[in-house]
């Protein structure tokens, strides 16, 4: 895109920023970044129980009434609210879906130019879905894209009108085809919340449909609740709630045994994993309770358990 004005919006799609517990402030700027760029605009609120969201929602419906705000009474995870973000898109006469977390703000072109990408891809063959680069808003870096390898993966930074084949996108800011949902199926709601995009990713490229990152199309986001530097691991430790340990580390194994994984990350994940463990030790308190969380995780991938934990 050039000159400064931004691209009229992109009709056919319709975007849903999807909530838990969010920063009213930093909502409001992934809100008003992304609502000229598109055709419809759904805020998906997971079980939050807060009288200012509450407060904040009512006004966001009484200003801004082409913004449908949905709430659900209890977090029914991430996987399902992106299936109820694809039937509404349906619903509604959309074409397309893009997905945004609730710290995602993206620039001015970037859905456009994902769009403009994605057709020129598909001309030649099939695409599943198109996300940006972003970078992160904590410390500026600008994460690669991912193609994976053994004994490690191979990080593709690209560059300026760059379009790169990747094996994996993260959810948030993937502009994806509706059509896609009917070829790859829903995002598995048994895996509930992390992990769900690397799992449909690996299914749209087991049914023969590409992934590609768009290295013009940006965004800046935030992967984990904190980051602590690091000069071992590009980016810095993402730390999470002890909480996350547990479906972070059920989710993985249990992707260890289905058959549209490929061996190839299934051998340099596991000492990922392993390296998890012992980073988890070295470095995050309450250990325990981080320990606890990662041994009921294995311990429930291990009896084929899916779904939300119930463990305190």
């Amino acid at each position: 895109m050039t000159g400064n004005k931004p691209p009229p919006p992109t009709s056919d799609v319709c975007a849903v920023v999807i909530t838990y517990k969010p920063q009213i402030e930093l909502l409001q700027q992934v809100i008003t970044s992304v609502q000229n760029q598109v055709g419809g605009l759904l805020v998906f609120d997971n079980g939050t129980q807060d009288t200012a969201l509450e407060a904040y929602f009512l006004d966001l419906q009484n200003t801004s009434p082409a913004i449908v705000v949905e709430r659900s009474s209890h977090n029914v995870g991430l996987a399902a609210a992106m299936n109820r973000a694809a039937e509404h898109a349906r619903a509604h006469g959309f074409s397309y879906l893009l997905l945004l977390d609730q710290d995602s703000q993206p620039n001015p072109d970037m859905v456009a130019l994902l769009k403009a990408a994605l057709l020129q891809l598909q001309r030649t063959e099939p695409v599943a879905a198109v996300g940006p680069q972003f970078r992160d808003r904590r410390t500026g870096y600008v994460a690669p894209f991912v193609k994976v390898g053994f004994p490690v993966s191979h990080k593709l930074n690209g560059g300026p009108g760059q379009q790169v084949r990747c094996d994996f996108l993260i959810s948030s800011g993937s502009l994806i085809p509706l059509a896609s949902f009917d070829r790859v199926g829903p995002m598995d709601e048994g895996l509930f919340i992390d992990n769900v995009d690397l799992e449909w990713c690996f299914r749209a490229q087991h049914r023969g449909m590409a992934l590609y990152g768009i290295c013009d199309a940006q965004m800046q986001h935030s992967i984990g609740d904190g980051l602590r530097p690091s000069r071992f691991v590009s980016g810095g430790i993402k730390i999470h709630q002890p909480i996350r340990f547990y479906y972070i580390t059920r989710n993985r194994v249990l992707l260890y045994g289905r058959k549209e994984t490929p061996a190839v990350w299934i051998a340099q994940d596991i000492p990922k994993l392993i390296f998890k463990v012992f980073t988890t030790l070295l470095f995050l308190k309450p250990r325990g309770a981080y320990l606890r969380n990662m041994g009921k995780g294995l311990w429930d991938a291990l009896r084929g358990k899916t779904g939300p934990i119930n463990f305190p």
